[in-house]
């Protein structure tokens, strides 16, 4: 039998000393979660501390990430590779143990924590992409995808918006291999919480569809062993274990107080909690004993080896499969790919539509869905207005048991095949961060949409893509005041300058259908960075080009002033639909003898990471830059501009055409900010 006491004891050892040490974190959570990590790390989860990128490995997600150290304890106890040095570097400059868990830094660690209520929602994505995969690759006798995701969440995860969002998308979805371990400490930051958080969170999530347990001691470590092995047993509901816990158990002035959540316990506290635990070591001092107990690194390799001879046995009878399987699990694009991109760019040119750039998106949509299986899209209850559907996607479906309902009688797709696009409801925060868990578990690259203004509700989780470096696809329509009478509440106008700010994270506001085409190219090859893409409502008329190898740079020259023997006077910087008042504007100037170079900047992200003698050819330097966009004019100062045409207000209620004309977006004016910058 496991020495569970000594085997909890250590993870709270670890945590109030590495807190102690860095003089900041939380040690509470850790110290009051142990008994549950033993029952979970110590019985049921099952992982590979050799290989962290193991497949078929179970998924653990530490929704409040504010209890870092315990997941950083568990890694190292259990054998990966975090050396107890790196523990002693709690929160320091580039450790492997930050002060909220990252992906992609430590080992072992799935996705990136700490704004509550993220976590267990990117598990709710980590548990639909198993389900999904294993729908479409699993054959009879051959079940190489069948793992189970786990996240411990505490009442702050609770209390957030999103929480609600995620856990009534599981409950719909029947994600029967999610398990949620709830620690019910009822305290947070402000103190005990029983004044501000009232709900009944057994019966909340029973609505939702869950099975619920507990409460149960979190402290008895067979008592939570039971309930994990309970929840493993039904797949058609996930799981909620509510675990009654003390924060901080075994310092004896700090248990149960809110100080011991989010400051260190101080050296006398520290040596109390040492003698009411009998842990007689030194800070980071471990007995041989504990790491015998944890050492998961034998076991770990077996499940590894098992699963490599099963999916061995399946690439032998189904090598196709396997192939596909093997391609799409290391994120790689298929063989045809830039062949399909390149034929629905010059589809595009050719065909020269004029559309409205979120039809152009479906239009692109309908060449990438076909070619690309792994394309996952849905929408937050604005399908027919966002297009994210295609005729390759129909809608993602769940029988009565929670088994994914197949696809008949499609042309486009074989039959048997799950349906692609998620109806996700309104919610736009939940989606936003479901589908960081979905590309966080790979298999999938997924893409949601929603109208514009409404990425402030999707901001946090749009973030924490681009820090967690995921491709992940916005699509955002409804793009500025083009919206017309649906008035301010939706116009966006602030939207487009600030995505932009977010690092990492690739804005795209195409003109047409072949720039459209394009950004989506762009984003499909992004492996490392989230995408938004920014579309109108409104029809926009192609814009003629000689060539379309310079799009993919994020800006390029449009049109020259041909026909004017003069030297370049002036260039019009354009995105979207405003880039064919930049071509009319052209024209009234040509026949002022002003020549004007217009460049459609598409992406100012992408056109920033391009090379300095690039970016001189498309904005030669001294020559006066007008830029024109419908949206906040802050962003635009530092391409050197001298004007620009823009709204630093909000918009207003009336049909299109009228905004255009009473903010300024008119040909007229564009020509005459050109003409008043060139006179001074």
């Amino acid at each position: 039998m496991a020495n569970q006491a000594l085997m909890a004891n250590a993870i709270r050892a670890l945590a109030m000393d590495a807190v102690q040490l860095a003089n900041s974190g939380h040690p509470g959570a850790p110290m009051g979660m142990a008994d549950m990590a033993v029952a979970l790390w110590g019985e049921h989860l099952r992982h590979n501390p050799g290989n962290p990128q193991w497949f078929d490995r179970d998924r653990f997600v530490l929704s409040n990430g504010h209890a870092s150290m315990l997941i950083y304890a568990v890694l190292h106890l259990t054998g990966y590779a975090l050396p107890v040095e790196e523990l002693k570097r709690f929160r320091q400059l580039h450790s492997k143990t930050a002060g909220h868990p990252e992906t992609g830094i430590t080992p072992g660690v799935e996705t990136t924590t700490g704004p509550l209520g993220q976590g267990i929602t990117n598990a709710v994505g980590f548990a639909l992409a198993e389900k999904l995969l294993a729908s479409e690759f699993n054959r009879p006798e051959h079940s190489i995808v069948d793992h189970r995701t786990y996240a411990f969440l505490g009442d702050g995860c609770l209390m957030e918006g999103i929480s609600h969002e995620a856990a009534a998308l599981a409950g719909a979805w029947k994600l029967g291999k999610l398990v949620a371990l709830y620690d019910d400490n009822g305290i947070s930051i402000d103190g005990p919480v029983k004044p501000w958080f009232i709900d009944n969170t057994a019966e909340r999530f029973k609505a939702y569809g869950w099975s619920v347990i507990g409460p149960i001691d979190g402290h008895d470590v067979k008592e939570v062993s039971d309930a994990i092995q309970r929840a493993r047993q039904q797949d058609e509901r996930p799981t909620l274990i509510i675990c009654k816990t003390q924060i901080g158990k075994g310092s004896p002035n700090r248990a149960n107080t809110a100080k011991a959540h989010g400051e260190p316990l101080g050296a006398d506290e520290i040596g109390l909690t040492r003698t009411a635990l009998q842990w007689q070591h030194e800070p980071f001092e471990l007995p041989q004993a504990v790491y015998d107990e944890w050492d998961a690194n034998a076991t770990g390799a077996q499940r590894e080896a098992a699963w490599n001879d099963k999916f061995a046995a399946y690439a032998k009878q189904f090598p196709d499969l396997a192939a596909e399987f093997t391609r799409r699990m290391k994120g790689e694009l298929p063989k045809n790919f830039h062949q399909t991109a390149f034929d629905a760019v010059v589809t595009a040119h050719t065909k020269a539509e004029t559309v409205a750039s979120r039809k152009a998106s479906q239009l692109a949509l309908e060449a990438f869905t076909a070619a690309l299986p792994e394309l996952l899209g849905g929408s937050a209850d604005l399908t027919g207005s966002n297009l994210t559907n295609t005729k390759s996607t129909p809608a993602l479906r769940f029988d009565a048991t929670g088994a994914v309902v197949r696809t008949e009688g499609n042309e486009q797709i074989p039959d048997g095949l799950p349906g692609r696009h998620i109806n996700y409801g309104v919610r736009e925060f939940g989606m936003a961060a479901i589908m960081n868990g979905v590309a966080l578990h790979g298999g999938f690259i997924p893409y949601g949409g929603t109208f514009l203004t409404f990425s402030d509700y999707s901001r946090n989780a749009i973030r924490m893509a681009a820090l967690m470096k995921q491709r992940v696809v916005h699509v955002f329509t409804h793009d500025s005041i083009g919206l017309g009478e649906d008035g301010p509440t939706h116009q966006s106008i602030e939207h487009a300058a600030s995505l932009r700010l977010i690092p990492n994270l690739d804005v795209w506001r195409p003109a047409d259908t072949a720039e459209t085409a394009v950004a989506w190219a762009v984003a499909l090859q992004n492996a490392t960075r989230p995408t938004a893409l920014l579309l109108s409502r409104q029809n926009l008329p192609y814009a003629p080009k000689k060539d379309l190898s310079d799009i993919s740079k994020g800006a390029y020259v449009l049109t020259e002033p041909d026909g004017l023997k003069k030297k370049l006077q002036a260039v019009i910087i354009a995105t979207g639909s405003e880039v064919q008042l930049a071509l009319k504007a052209q024209e009234l100037l040509a026949a002022r003898k002003i020549a004007v170079r217009v460049v459609s900047m598409p992406s100012t992200t992408t056109f920033d990471r391009q090379d300095v003698a690039y970016k001189k050819s498309v904005l030669p330097q001294g020559t006066p830059r007008i830029a024109v966009e419908m949206g906040a004019t802050d962003g635009w100062w530092k391409y050197g501009v001298a004007a620009v045409v823009g709204i630093d207000t909000y918009g207003e209620s009336a049909p299109a055409g009228v905004l255009f004309k009473h903010f300024g977006f008119t040909a007229e004016n564009v020509a005459a900010t050109v003409e008043a910058a060139l006179a001074r």
